[in-house]
């Protein structure tokens, strides 16, 4: 694979950006926006047009955020559809997220953002405008995504003809964090992470999960804008990293009902305005200050009513079960893998919280927001937790307020509930993304099913 990189550090203002697209071999520019299921949709732009574009933004058919991940039109969206004829919505660039693609030497990479009317609804935008929130409150956030997912040898062709049954992994039989494993399959491990190297998406460590073909990448921690981008970008390329050497990456939250699911964790932390980690303080018990436990408690509080943004498909539900690693409460505890929101002690610059809710299958902007909103919420209102669980906390009794949704339909009708959720998301993002969960649910309920078929055709 050839990797062509370019010093993305220095470019810091719309002039060096100007500097180095004309310098690039290419002719034209990359583009992408994320939308609501955390998709990145994009196109090839010329030179000359993208350069006209740096100052004013240019125009990108809002169907993006009308759609859903099988571009099927909602018709229960009002901010976008059918009644607004859809037209272009503008997108400014953002400079600070300009990238060399390693697999097309010479094309220069950029994510945009959408402004004006849609503004309310683009996922990056609502992770800026909750950053935005606990930077009033004196807090800078920082954040890294974590992703298991799943490696087939197919291709997108044979997943067709096998109608997505049948598969064959990368790997066979359960060997977590194995070196043979990633001894024998170098070409594809180092090929990841080369790629992501060079794409300015850092990988912190690489292994093998539990299950045939499954790994986790975890990416270094950065601010949390910056861990969002990151997060949506490694969905996307590690997909194409595949493709280009005959496999398949899969990030759905539970593909076999056998095995255990897939998580896409994410790990924050704050610091105030000089720098200093604000979660660590000796003088509380386990080294949790207050500002840690009422973040803490604002997450465990809110988990529940905002589900629909870590568990956002109907397959999201089918991980999150008793006895596979994922939580069914907002549970929580100090260094224990069994709850929902585990408590990280360590250094000032290394306590932080790790959120267990969300499935590999999220969009990276929004679990962030929900985690950090929530937080914030939290930090606010001076929520604080419940005890602290040890020990199996899958075996033990929660309040039923801390229930999480069992469906994405529950999920979304708690989240079109929620005061707090329209308090920091806003009522439009709300209201858009319920609805978007409430006609993927609607969506499921109109497929008739191999399980229904085995189950019912021949005896009822």
């Amino acid at each position: 694979m050839n990797v062509a990189t370019v010093d993305t550090a220095a470019v810091k203002t719309v002039e060096d950006i100007r500097t180095a697209v004309e310098a690039a071999p290419a002719n034209h520019v990359k583009v992408g926006v994320c939308d609501v299921d955390g998709i990145l949709r994009g196109k090839y732009m010329a030179r000359d047009k993208f350069l006209s574009s740096l100052d004013g933004g240019f125009g990108f058919c809002d169907v993006v955020l009308g759609w859903d991940s099988n571009d099927q039109l909602y018709d229960n969206a009002k901010m976008t559809g059918w009644h607004t004829g859809y037209g272009d919505a503008p997108v400014r660039i953002l400079p600070e997220t300009m990238r060399s693609l390693p697999s097309e030497p010479g094309v220069m990479f950029f994510m945009g953002e959408f402004t004006g009317e849609m503004e309310p609804i683009c996922p990056r935008g609502v992770l800026r405008r909750v950053l935005e929130r606990g930077e009033a409150l004196g807090f800078r956030a920082k954040a890294a995504c974590e992703f298991e997912f799943l490696v087939v040898e197919e291709t997108a062709r044979t997943l067709s003809e096998k109608r997505f049954s049948g598969l064959t992994p990368h790997g066979a039989g359960n060997f977590g964090y194995s070196v043979i494993r990633n001894s024998v399959n170098t070409s594809f491990y180092q090929g990841l992470l080369d790629f992501f190297d060079a794409f300015g998406v850092p990988i912190e460590g690489l292994h093998e999960e539990t299950g045939p073909g499954a790994l986790e990448a975890a990416i270094r921690v950065d601010e949390a804008m910056e861990a969002g981008t990151r997060g949506v970008l490694f969905k996307t390329f590690a997909k194409v990293v595949a493709q280009r050497m005959d496999l398949f990456a899969s990030f759905m939250a539970k593909w076999n009902s056998d095995m255990p699911g897939q998580g896409g964790h994410v790990h924050v932390s704050l610091q105030d305005r000089e720098g200093r980690g604000v979660f660590r303080d000796e003088s509380c018990s386990e080294g949790l200050s207050r500002t840690m436990r009422h973040f803490i408690g604002g997450l465990q509080r809110l988990s529940p009513e905002i589900t629909a943004l870590s568990a956002p498909t109907v397959n999201s539900y089918k991980r999150l079960v008793p006895g596979y690693w994922a939580p069914t409460a907002a549970t929580w505890g100090v260094d224990n893998r069994t709850v929902a929101i585990r408590a990280i002690t360590g250094s000032d610059k290394s306590q932080r919280v790790e959120y267990r809710i969300p499935g590999a299958d999220t969009n990276p902007y929004l679990v962030l927001a929900a985690a950090l909103g929530a937080g914030f919420w939290g930090i606010e209102n001076e929520v604080e937790p419940s005890g602290a669980m040890t020990g199996n906390a899958y075996t033990q009794a929660c309040e039923d307020r801390f229930q999480l949704p069992r469906t994405l339909g529950e999920a979304s009708v708690a989240l079109e509930n929620s005061a707090a959720a329209r308090e920091i998301f806003g009522d439009a993002f709300v209201d858009h993304f319920a609805a978007s969960r409430m006609w993927e649910e609607r969506e499921a309920r109109r497929q008739v099913t191999d399980w229904e078929m085995a189950r019912y055709f021949e005896i009822i």
